[in-house]
């Protein structure tokens, strides 16, 4: 029996494959700023990877307060 993959499985999938791949380039980027001699762009490329690989390994969510945010309240013209 083949068993189907929901939507929610799919689309988690999708996510781990962006964010590895997000994670990638950030690391191609960091040589490239580390050989440019950019310390700061390295170190900001730097904070960024370490983000993707804590949200690959699932110490940390994909966005902080997510739908906890205010509602723009709506303005009448």
């Amino acid at each position: 029996m083949v068993s189907k993959k929901t939507d929610a499985e799919t689309n988690k999938q999708s996510v781990r494959e962006n964010i590895a791949y997000i994670r990638q380039m950030l690391g191609e980027l960091r040589q490239v700023a580390r050989a440019e001699g950019a310390d700061m762009l390295c170190y900001l490329i730097e904070m960024a990877y370490e983000e993707a690989g804590d949200i690959q390994s699932g110490r940390r969510g994909l966005s902080i307060g997510h739908g906890k945010r205010n509602k723009t309240p709506g303005v009448s013209l």
